[in-house]
């Protein structure tokens, strides 16, 4: 019986403690954005250095550098092309959406008029509520296209209006991911030598076993996005839809997202091809590619998830429902943090 209190003990300081830091850490991430990115890059950037150190003798400052500079070079060139081709296809979208709604308006009223015949066995009120109701749906997604628009002219330009912010914020990760760099091949000696020799072990197990399994988390996302991404590009691309690419980016974001889904863009995209366009085999083979894409995806994250973590999938699917269910996206990385650092400790025997 005591040993089961000892037991609750150390799980209700665990869970107290944890709830603090994941509070704490993202509480007052906007003011350590730059040096946690900058750890981050760190890691990744650890390897190509001692390759540089070992291949071409360098000093770890010059090889730190060299990484760093490169680096940081690729990623703001892909994200400016990236910017720029995303918002120039989405502003394009929304202006194509609008001038085909505008243009087109004879052929959507036709439309509602001859649903209107076929369903003429229906109440007269019904009738006038379903056209009523089909009218302001469609006047609604015109007037959400130039919303749409203005939002992302807007954006553009508050984006300017931050530029001072974001270099300041991308040079100190610069400088920040050098120095982390630099440090990092000694960085287990370092730490070693702040805390006592019969404790060093089991702390620096329970930190690479930290850096392995959220490495591994990150990871697992990026290649379930990455496989969404693929599989809609691919279903866009043989049924010719057009903007496949921004679509498919926003079909892999939406679908990280909870409610939200690659349903958003899917369905409408079904809707649109069956009522207007009057293309039956592309819709139902979008609803139908829709179907089989989440199917797949039901049944991979679980997989994938658990597999990189190493912990049952059983609670890697509670973690994600409950952390859902509680408070969205927030929720699903607390739980799911929960149980990977609670499994590090468990494994240690620390708790």
């Amino acid at each position: 019986m005591e040993d089961l209190i000892k037991k609750l003990d150390k799980i209700v300081i665990f869970f107290i403690i944890y709830s603090l830091i994941f509070f704490i850490f993202f509480g007052t991430l906007s003011y350590t954005l730059p040096f946690v990115l900058a750890l981050l890059f760190a890691f990744f950037l650890r390897i190509p250095t001692e390759y540089l150190i070992k291949k071409f003798k360098m000093k770890n400052s010059l090889a730190s550098l060299i990484s760093t500079l490169v680096f940081f070079a690729i990623l703001i060139s892909a994200l400016s092309f990236g910017i720029v081709a995303i918002t120039q296809e989405v502003t394009q979208l929304g202006k194509s959406t609008q001038n085909y709604l505008s243009k087109n308006s004879n052929q959507i009223y036709n439309f509602v008029e001859n649903l209107k015949k076929y369903y003429s066995n229906l109440d007269p009120a019904i009738s006038n509520t379903l056209e009523k109701n089909f009218t302001g749906a469609i006047s609604k997604i015109s007037n959400m296209t130039v919303t749409l628009t203005g939002k992302i002219i807007s954006f553009v330009i508050n984006f300017l209006s931050y530029v001072p912010y974001i270099i300041m914020v991308i040079l100190f990760t610069l400088l920040s991911t050098y120095f982390f760099t630099k440090d990092m091949t000694s960085a287990k000696e370092k730490f070693r030598s702040l805390i006592p020799n019969d404790k060093s072990d089991k702390l620096i197990y329970i930190f690479n076993e930290a850096k392995r399994m959220l490495g591994n988390y990150l990871l697992s996302y990026m290649l379930i996005i990455s496989i969404t991404f693929i599989e809609t590009l691919i279903v866009f691309l043989i049924f010719r839809v057009k903007y496949a690419v921004i679509l498919s980016i926003i079909c892999a974001i939406a679908d990280i997202l909870p409610v939200l889904g690659i349903g958003t863009i899917y369905i409408p995209l079904s809707i649109f091809y069956f009522f207007i366009v009057k293309n039956y085999f592309t819709a139902f083979g979008i609803l139908i590619s829709y179907i089989l894409v989440s199917i797949i995806r039901q049944i991979i994250e679980p997989k994938i998830v658990s597999s990189s973590l190493g912990i049952h999938p059983v609670a890697v699917l509670a973690a994600l429902f409950i952390g859902l269910k509680a408070s969205g996206i927030s929720g699903m990385f607390f739980c799911i943090f929960l149980v990977v650092f609670f499994n590090i400790l468990k494994s240690v025997k620390i708790l």
